[in-house]
């Protein structure tokens, strides 16, 4: 059975109704875990953010020169113009037209994502600004479809798949959603809706994790930031992600960590990412899932 599985696992298993329970679970963990590669290549991906820049209210000048406040890559214009922080109102005034949502601008109000939109879009070339909120802050996020980070990717690193960390959860909701304030990676605070905490029994302890609420519509689902004792050893020291569907009828959730992930931090200094609570940081060991990008490891 475990030569099936490894099989399995590697795309050499027989297709179709032949296949074993075991084998097609290994069988769609393995597209997972490669179309995750896939999405963190694409064009807009964690790997092409080339840049974090927080604003000061007035001014920010933005370009290539060396003497920018936003310094670009040497592709951008010199000097491409300024952007205006006035209060939490970020406006582009730009020294020639600039594509901003596809359209030429050279003054315009910049938006944040919010409200299920995403963030206004300023193009030049192979790079792509917007705004980003970090907690209260606001920052300029760049995007280089030929960033170092992305050409010099060389690909992720898995545990191999253990069917021991597939486990059934008992959602506790709490009484009422709470608002929790997490601290991401740079200090910046947060906001999530925390509705419970899921219980389950792993390697005969008990454990609880919170969860966050995520997506919308049919696409709602559970967040999970945690922390484990492999962290900073053969995984991400400061958390790995987790998603999980919402309770069944019976309140019962299962949970994958072989589909346990890094957060972009993981592999590009110029991301935010939240931190996992005290309550998620779990006494054992998850020997599953993706393993830190930086240390030598199998696939």
């Amino acid at each position: 059975m475990r030569r099936a599985l490894l099989l399995a696992f590697v795309g050499l298993a027989a297709v179709g109704s032949n296949l074993s329970a075991d084998e097609a679970y290994l069988r769609e963990l393995a597209k997972w875990r490669q179309d995750r590669e896939t999405e963190l290549k694409g064009d807009n991906s964690w790997l092409t953010v080339a840049g974090l820049f927080f604003l000061n209210q007035g001014k920010n000048t933005f370009g290539s020169g060396p003497l920018n406040d936003i310094v670009l890559p040497p592709d951008a214009p010199a000097d491409a113009g300024t952007i205006e922080l006035d209060g939490t109102r970020v406006r582009l005034r730009a020294n020639a037209p600039l594509l901003v949502n596809g359209k030429p601008s050279t003054d315009v109000e910049l938006k944040p994502a919010g409200g299920g939109k995403p963030a206004d879009q300023v193009a030049m070339g192979s790079l792509t600004m917007f705004v980003h909120k970090s907690g209260d802050r606001l920052a300029i996020r760049l995007r280089d479809t030929n960033s170092e980070i992305r050409l010099n990717f060389t690909g992720l690193k898995w545990f191999a798949p253990n069917e021991a960390y597939r486990v059934t959860w008992r959602f506790e909701p709490y009484a009422a959603p709470k608002t929790v304030k997490v601290p991401n990676i740079l200090g910046d605070l947060e906001t999530y809706t925390a509705p419970g905490v899921v219980a389950f029994t792993l390697h005969g302890q008990p454990l609880t994790l919170e969860v966050f609420d995520a997506g919308a519509g049919e696409n709602r689902r559970f967040f999970i930031v945690f922390r484990d004792l492999t962290s900073g050893r053969e995984t991400y020291p400061s958390a790995r992600f987790l998603y999980a569907p919402r309770p069944d009828a019976k309140g019962e959730v299962v949970l994958d960590f072989n589909k346990a992930y890094n957060p972009p931090c993981a592999f590009n200094p110029y991301t935010t990412c939240p931190l996992p609570t005290e309550q998620n940081r779990l006494r054992v060991r998850i020997e599953a899932g993706e393993r830190d990008y930086h240390k030598a490891g199998t696939h």
